[in-house]
């Protein structure tokens, strides 16, 4: 449904037919981590996020598992190692 609040205009995955069904009310504006992801929209003055109501949520344990701008490491398959091989019995 449209938003009709902060949002307005844009769909809203939190809008029912009684009005934001988000905590509050209303989304929340973006964190200060979230600046330079391709997901943010800018409303009015402010900036909120298209995928989550409240971003500061993401960041709390690490990074947002949406964020654009991150490049997340991985380690190479050299790395691998491997442990607890055993031989099999012959029968």
């Amino acid at each position: 449904m449209q938003c009709d609040t902060v949002k307005t205009g844009t769909e809203c995955n939190f809008m029912s037919k009684n009005g934001c069904a988000f905590i509050g009310g209303a989304c929340r504006a973006i964190a200060e981590k979230c600046k330079g992801c391709d997901r943010a929209i800018t409303a009015g003055s402010a900036q909120y996020c298209a995928v989550f109501p409240d971003p500061t949520v993401k960041w709390r344990l690490g990074n947002c598992n949406m964020a654009t701008h991150i490049k997340v490491e991985t380690k190479g398959a050299d790395s691998k190692v491997r442990v607890g091989q055993q031989k099999q019995k012959k029968k």
